[in-house]
């Protein structure tokens, strides 16, 4: 099988009544486009999140990959382990509550494309959000905060909605939240960060997994660590990839982690 021009990477817990919805649609959006591969990383869902996933990767004629976590380990670690199996010459990535619009995807993969592999991450910029006002307030704090510590040149480094080089991707670092910050990790190698206007939608099914705490007290702890990434990475050399990527269904798993391919 050949590589897809773009994967997408969907993290997903407790999401059934969205994902099969946002696959539903990421077909729409693709259906006559590019090669595209879809993989969900499901965080230990204890609810139909997986037969969802699986339902859709039979009526669709793309690769739809399911990647499962024995226990939930959190948003970063299903991104990361998603970039990680992922064939794709670029990597996408969208929450699995079916708020972003995979639609988006393809202006911004547009704008990405003339740029190349060099360190890249393009991020959606949510200009209409469909959440409750506390959240709004909370976000708008946050991404003040992050600005001001991190100089990240995005307004919105919480949105969901990415595109980055598979590259870019595979130089990033691993750590618990790392999702949050991707542009400031970007930027650290001496990429470019670009804000892209995005819709947004609500929710569908379900509530968020987020509250004041873990998006607080638990953001600043993650803010400083990265500001020292930042601090201490005077002098990074860029290194360009030169590997192969794998062109087969199987994915390495980790311990914690199973695959399935649709």
């Amino acid at each position: 099988m050949s590589s897809p021009e773009l994967s997408i990477v969907i993290p997903a817990h407790n999401e059934a009544g969205n994902i099969g919805s946002l696959i539903n649609d990421i077909a729409t959006t693709f259906s006559d486009n590019i090669a595209v591969e879809v993989i969900v990383v499901d965080d230990g869902s204890t609810d139909a999140t997986a037969q969802e996933v699986l339902q859709c990767a039979a009526r669709h004629s793309f690769p739809c990959r399911l990647l499962q976590h024995t226990v939930a380990s959190g948003q970063s670690l299903a991104v990361y382990h998603g970039m990680q199996a992922a064939r794709g010459e670029w990597i996408a990535t969208l929450d699995g509550d079916g708020q972003n619009n995979p639609a988006d995807l393809w202006p911004m993969l547009q704008r990405a494309r003339p740029r190349g592999s060099s360190p890249l991450c393009i991020i959606g910029h949510r200009l209409a959000r469909q959440d409750s006002r506390w959240k709004l307030i909370q976000s708008a704090i946050a991404n003040r905060v992050r600005q001001f510590v991190l100089h990240d040149g995005t307004p919105d480094t919480g949105c969901g909605i990415k595109i980055l080089p598979a590259a870019t991707c595979r130089q990033l670092p691993y750590f618990n939240h790392m999702h949050r910050y991707i542009p400031a990790l970007v930027r650290r190698m001496g990429g470019e960060v670009i804000s892209h206007p995005v819709s947004h939608r609500p929710r569908r099914a379900g509530v968020s997994k987020y509250n004041a705490w873990n998006r607080g007290w638990a953001g600043l702890v993650d803010m400083l660590g990265v500001r020292w990434l930042i601090y201490r990475s005077h002098g990074l050399v860029k290194v360009a990839e030169t590997r192969s990527l794998s062109k087969t269904d199987t994915v390495k798993t980790k311990p914690g982690l199973h695959a399935k391919s649709g």
